[in-house]
């Protein structure tokens, strides 16, 4: 039978092996995680994640000689799985905020958005100034729960989890109009003829991958290889197979 401080050095190499391991994997491995429900940006087809989002991450890994480790998880999640160093990266359509900068790291920006509003061609919203009084859906964790609060006091928030139940309140007409990123907003309505996007955008937003503040380096790699992908022309491949928009 081992002695307590002999059995205590085995422990501790055990445990300083599995640390080791661990870093090795981490050094060729970006744990990313993504809310997979908002196309063209990231969600899930034929069981598989794809969108935006997911060719510029992989293309950015690749460049950078590395694999990406994807997790589906809510949005609200996100920046919080970061923090708490379950995760080195973020990639799910996140706009670049100076609240969400305290606490990640964001690369440069890596395309435009911003916030529209969808609601029903035929519904009683036909400008920004008709939201108030009206019952809005966003998706929780989103800069459209916070805009709205600072902007349009009068409009009654609902609050919903997924992407998928914003959409479609408005469309079964238990909200007056959605308020979320545009490229979402305009893809949905393409495939639903009731609904439309006001032509006035609410906000203009830069979209950028959040990175723990503990790795300053992996942000770094990652802004060299999106130079590199908008030079080799990878990168506008990637925007012309999900948008009709050229790239900004």
């Amino acid at each position: 039978m081992k002695s307590p401080k002999t059995l205590l050095t085995v422990l501790l190499a055990l445990t300083l092996g599995s640390f080791a391991a661990v870093g090795h994997a981490a050094s060729d491995t970006i744990r990313v995680v993504t809310d997979a429900t908002f196309p063209p940006m990231e969600f899930t087809k034929a069981g598989q994640r794809t969108g935006f989002d997911i060719d510029i991450t992989e293309a950015l890994a690749k460049e950078m000689g590395k694999k990406v480790a994807w997790t589906d998880i809510d949005f609200k999640g996100l920046i919080p799985a970061i923090v708490s160093g379950r995760a080195d990266a973020a990639m799910s359509a996140i706009y670049i905020t100076a609240a969400r900068a305290k606490v990640v790291d964001f690369t440069d920006p890596y395309y435009a958005g911003g916030l529209v509003v969808l609601t029903k061609k035929n519904g009683p919203i036909k400008s920004l100034k008709d939201l108030n009084g009206k019952k809005v859906s966003v998706q929780v964790g989103t800069k459209s729960v916070q805009y709205l609060q600072d902007n349009y006091p009068k409009v009654t928030r609902i609050e919903v989890e997924k992407n998928e139940e914003m959409f479609n309140l408005v469309e079964v007409g238990r909200a007056d109009a959605a308020v979320t990123g545009k490229p979402a907003a305009k893809l949905y309505a393409q495939h639903n003829p009731a609904l439309t996007v006001l032509p006035e955008q609410i906000t203009t937003e830069e979209y950028g991958i959040a990175v723990s503040k503990n790795e300053p380096k992996l942000t770094k790699e990652f802004n060299e290889a999106l130079k590199r992908i908008k030079a080799n022309g990878t990168y506008q491949k990637i925007v012309n197979k999900w948008f009709e928009a050229p790239a900004k």
